[in-house]
């Protein structure tokens, strides 16, 4: 008699929303543990599952301060969840197995491939093995630069101070080991400010600008004037929108609070702008906070939901609909307006299946976003504002709250959960995850029929 043989496949975007969902869950009952606790009592399950979740899917938001909460075990847990969720669970697993020289199979390429969400196989397992040395190199210096300010105020508590802060800094989480006020003691610190926004920055412009900006400036391209010309169409647009909306963030932040007693006022004018500078950096996804967002003026905050909708670039660590999106995105709609069939940047043009995806990408987002806005709302008795900048927040995985996080009931924190996980794992692949008809064929296709739009 045969026996039938079920075997249970998934598909690599399964897999990948599947290992973060079990990295959460063992880092869940990791930080449940006893040992875990800095106080005689484990902390609540529910605090040790948000925990887990915000630093697995990077974003920084906590029901429970990290700096008191956790013991050292705690804390190391946490930081190794950040790490993991920066890279990836899959990164992290296959790069220690290409550490190993174990043997990647096609299959593997192809799940990193879409871990990372590029467009080839080639070279892939090089690139992992450049995305891991380049990550700890990065995280090594600015611990280092982080330790001339945190072992002289600390002692030798200042050295883990200073490795947390680091990586935290770089994975765009967003988390730290300081105070229950992020880095507000360190709002006019240079050093501090310094260091943390170019870990942001570095982490969130993603990896591919990094050895594309670096392989010009070994081709001699830093001799040269005109060395942008050279980079690829993405490092051009991820470069210049990056540059764009730091900029106007800080301006933004300068002048609307510039007045605000309970912010600026106070400060002397390069304190202003640094202050200003980090706003405008860490709603890009980073979370870490120099000013307490819930005394930022109504405008300001508005200007930080919409950074913080759009994040970083793709192939980073950083969340949100991406800059390169919203770029596409725009330069289409400015085409449309001229009535132009296709739309160019820097000379190239850009093709229709990229407007496709970055579409798909904003506007699951915006779903996700007012659905867990709309959910939270009937939970909690918070104002409209702050709920909307702490769903943006859950959902582009940046970790500003205008103190709200602490405040939410069970079903509130089980809602934020849910969207950080939507969040970091992606929104198209929430649906192809879920879509298993297949296609008969593409040469089929139904009437087309005129419809009015606009």
């Amino acid at each position: 008699m045969m026996k039938t043989r079920w075997t249970l496949r998934f598909s690599t975007t399964q897999t990948i929303m599947l290992s973060f969902l079990l990295a959460i869950l063992v880092g869940s009952l990791l930080l449940a543990l006893p040992v875990s606790s800095a106080g005689q009592e484990p902390v609540p399950y529910i605090d040790a599952l948000f925990t887990a979740t915000t630093a697995i899917c990077v974003t920084g938001l906590v029901t429970v301060p990290t700096v008191s909460a956790w013991s050292f075990f705690g804390q190391a847990v946490i930081l190794i969840l950040i790490q993991i969720g920066g890279l990836g669970v899959i990164t992290v697993l296959y790069g220690l197995l290409i550490g190993l020289h174990r043997r990647i199979g096609m299959g593997t390429r192809m799940l990193l491939q879409d871990s990372f969400n590029l467009n080839t196989l080639s070279g892939i397992v090089r690139f992992i093995r450049k995305v891991l040395f380049g990550t700890l190199v990065v995280e090594g210096i600015g611990a280092l630069a982080y330790m001339t300010v945190f072992v002289p105020e600390y002692g030798i508590r200042g050295i883990w101070i200073s490795v947390f802060n680091s990586v935290s800094a770089f994975c765009n989480a967003g988390m730290d080991i300081i105070s229950e006020d992020s880095l507000c003691a360190y709002a006019t610190n240079p050093v501090v400010n310094i260091v943390t926004c170019l870990l942001i920055i570095l982490g969130g412009v993603g990896y591919i600008v990094w050895w594309d900006v670096i392989r010009v400036l070994k081709n001699g391209g830093w001799r040269r004037r005109k060395w942008f010309r050279d980079l690829t169409l993405h490092s051009k647009i991820a470069l210049s929108a990056t540059g764009v909306l730091l900029l106007a963030g800080t301006v933004a932040f300068f002048c609307l609070e510039y007045n605000n007693p309970l912010t600026l006022r106070s400060y002397s004018l390069p304190e202003k702008i640094m202050a200003s500078l980090f706003q405008s950096v860490t709603t890009r996804t980073a979370g870490f906070a120099t000013i307490p967002q819930q005394n930022l003026t109504n405008a300001s905050a508005i200007v930080s939901v919409l950074l913080m909708f759009i994040g970083g670039s793709p192939v980073g660590t950083a969340g949100g609909v991406k800059t390169v999106t919203v770029a596409v995105l725009l330069v289409f709609a400015f085409a449309a307006i001229s009535n132009r069939e296709d739309a160019a940047l820097f000379q190239r043009t850009i093709p229709r299946q990229a407007v496709s995806k970055a579409v798909a990408v904003v506007c699951m987002s915006f779903i996700i976003m007012f659905l867990s806005s709309v959910l939270l709302s009937v939970c909690t008795d918070g104002s409209a504002l702050d709920i909307v900048y702490e769903t943006v927040s859950a959902t582009a995985t940046v970790g500003l709250t205008r103190n709200l996080t602490p405040m939410l009931n069970v079903w509130g924190r089980l809602i934020i959960i849910v969207t950080m996980y939507f969040g970091r794992v992606g929104p198209i692949s929430l649906v192809i995850a879920f879509h298993t008809r297949k296609e008969i064929s593409n040469i089929i296709k139904d009437p087309t029929e005129e419809i009015s739009v606009g």
